[in-house]
């Protein structure tokens, strides 16, 4: 498995545990969006949190979409993904050029800005989709998410996630974890997990040394038992299809169709997650026309 999530419980089934590897997705979206440095980062972390996330959710047709919308050069990160882990994603400014931090690292923080939000949608098949939100704090993601989780859902949670370079600015390594104590845990587990925590290194280094989701888990929560109860491969994976296309210039109407075919006698349309390019000719589109004033 080159891309995948390990689910598990620790404490007597108390905390629940995740650890995503996401080094070969990340570099494929990296690929695709042509990201910078900063970009890539940013882009990274929010596709590994994504994919977390989205299996956690326990129908098949469920999704997940995460939204960073931030206040400074990055305005946009959009992750979606389902329960079986699968993320598709873009960045709205994939070209972005920033100075390193003051440790010299990447400036994801500095790029995204603090005075934004982060924002979580998830469509469980019912009428209206659930929609939850929160302010961000560094605009580091991880942190962003954990915070996500205490003040929307009142979930405690511990997020890690991370992404490591090559030199040639491709990926070297990414992944992230996240744990969460379930409800009505005891005080001395939860002072237990905090001195676990602490001084552990980052996680994009510990898989640059080899170590599994299932290590980098037992590792962390070395005071703890650690029950690995699933592992599933993931991937970055984009959903559009020509038809879908079509549906979406149908969906425009027919006034909106006809300008179209007057004005310009053809269409272009990418998707934003993958950049696949989809050409309608004067005729495809005079089809579609009928279509929509048929409907």
């Amino acid at each position: 498995m080159k891309n995948y999530i390990v689910r598990g419980l620790a404490a007597n089934k108390n905390i629940r545990v995740f650890a995503a590897i996401t080094t070969d997705m990340v570099e494929k979206a990296r690929q695709i969006h042509n990201t910078t440095p900063v970009a890539t980062a940013a882009l990274g972390r929010t596709i590994t949190a994504s994919a977390i996330m989205g299996y956690m959710l326990k129908g098949d047709k469920n999704t997940l979409t995460l939204q960073i919308r931030g206040s400074n050069q990055i305005k946009s990160i959009v992750a979606v993904s389902n329960s079986k882990g699968n993320v598709k994603a873009y960045i709205s400014n994939p070209y972005i050029e920033v100075a390193l931090n003051e440790k010299g690292k990447l400036d994801v923080g500095g790029a995204i800005g603090k005075n934004g939000k982060l924002i979580v949608i998830k469509d469980l098949g019912l009428k209206e989709p659930y929609v939850g939100q929160s302010n961000l704090i560094t605009g580091e993601i991880a942190e962003d998410i954990a915070a996500y989780y205490m003040y929307s859902e009142q979930q405690p949670s511990i997020v890690s996630l991370g992404v490591l370079l090559n030199t040639n600015c491709s990926v070297k390594s990414s992944g992230g974890f996240i744990i969460q104590p379930l409800p009505d845990v005891g005080e001395d587990i939860l002072i237990k997990l905090e001195e676990s925590i602490k001084n552990i290194p980052p996680i994009s280094t510990m898989i640059d040394e080899g170590l599994t989701g299932e290590k980098i888990l037992k590792n962390i929560l070395k005071d703890f038992d650690v029950e690995i109860i699933e592992k599933s491969e993931i991937d970055f994976v984009c959903d559009c299809s020509r038809k879908k296309i079509e549906k979406a210039l149908i969906s425009l109407g027919e006034k909106e169709l006809k300008d179209i075919i007057e004005e310009d006698g053809k269409a272009e349309i990418s998707c934003h997650f993958c950049n696949e390019k989809y050409f309608f000719n004067k005729g495809e589109l005079i089809k579609l026309l009928s279509n929509a004033m048929n409907d």
